[in-house]
């Protein structure tokens, strides 16, 4: 698996696709990825069965808790990209997550079978945000969610921008939303034991600890550093997923150990899109899932819930 993103990274980088690392002091891609090598796992050898990684979301069941994350456009990769994602996470039964773009691209994606949660950003304009909302409910999306921490906008040192105005949203706000849908409502940016709270406070259905892959702020603390603590702010209460630099199932299996009920993987499933369209993406996606049930079955992990988080070394 590991030679087969390799080299859809490298068809990626001929494109022009950038993987946003640098070697410049404070660079949160390069600190989150240094403090996941940090993290080692013990083995828990006798007695071990081979582990199922099922796994269950708003009433419906997935056989990985491996989903891709919220990406956007990827027609630079391949035509209607997006749609080719969600080809591969529907064949490989696993939860597609989808960023900004337009109505059509969202009943593409949809149609294709895959479960899809939509990610608005956090616009100035409520209404546009209803809109969106409204976009989501009516052609079938799983759950409907928010980056709320892409607040104060695009910077020219990340160059990473939207069509619309972005501005912070209060809690009361929060709450709007979430009582404005019959969905389930995710809070995708919690960085904090603070926000975490006020998650709980708004009735999400669920969050995601992200610091949006460092393109928001300069040292930002590693998603997995912080998860522990969130974890027991949630104290089960909602689910939990972990986003940013997750590429592998060590990975995976860390963020699963330290408080994460699933995971979104990015530029694993790019780099399978790149290389083989949807069938790259099910490939990356399956081939992951298969390296976390090898390192839950060395774990003493029979199923998602029965992981220990005492196996994870710091």
């Amino acid at each position: 698996m590991k030679g087969f993103i390799n080299e859809g990274e490298k068809r990626l980088q001929e494109k022009g696709v950038s993987n946003g690392y640098s070697t410049v002091r404070g660079n949160s891609q390069r600190i989150t990825r240094e403090y996941y090598d940090s993290l080692l796992i013990e083995m828990r050898v006798i007695d071990a069965v081979e582990a199922s990684t099922k796994f269950r979301l708003f009433n419906e069941d997935f056989a990985t808790p491996v989903m891709t994350a919220a990406l956007s456009g990827l027609d630079n990769i391949c035509p209607d990209g997006m749609t080719e994602v969600a080809k591969g996470a529907a064949a490989a039964k696993a939860v597609m997550w989808a960023g900004i773009g337009d109505e059509p691209q969202l009943e593409r994606m949809i149609e294709t079978g895959a479960k899809t949660v939509k990610i608005i950003k956090p616009y100035a304009d409520h209404d546009l945000i209803y809109e969106k909302i409204s976009q989501a409910e009516k052609h079938g999306a799983l759950a409907v969610g928010m980056d709320v921490d892409y607040v104060f906008g695009p910077t020219k040192k990340r160059g990473y921008a939207t069509t619309y105005p972005v501005a912070p949203k209060t809690l009361d706000d929060i709450r709007g939303f979430v009582k404005g849908t019959k969905l389930p409502f995710i809070l995708k940016g919690v960085l904090s034991e603070k926000d975490a709270e006020k998650a709980l406070d708004s009735g999400a259905s669920a969050i995601v600890v992200s610091h949006h892959h460092g393109v928001v702020m300069d040292y930002a603390v590693p998603p997995l550093m912080i998860l522990p603590r969130i974890a027991k702010v949630i104290n089960g209460h909602i689910p939990i997923f972990a986003d940013c630099g997750i590429e592998s199932g060590a990975d995976i299996f860390k963020a699963l150990a330290l408080g994460a009920d699933a995971v979104c993987v990015g530029r694993a499933v790019m780099a399978g899109l790149a290389s083989d369209g949807s069938q790259g993406v099910c490939r990356v996606l399956e081939g992951i899932n298969e390296e976390l049930k090898f390192i839950m079955s060395l774990t003493g992990a029979r199923d998602l819930q029965s992981i220990d988080p005492d196996v994870i070394w710091r």
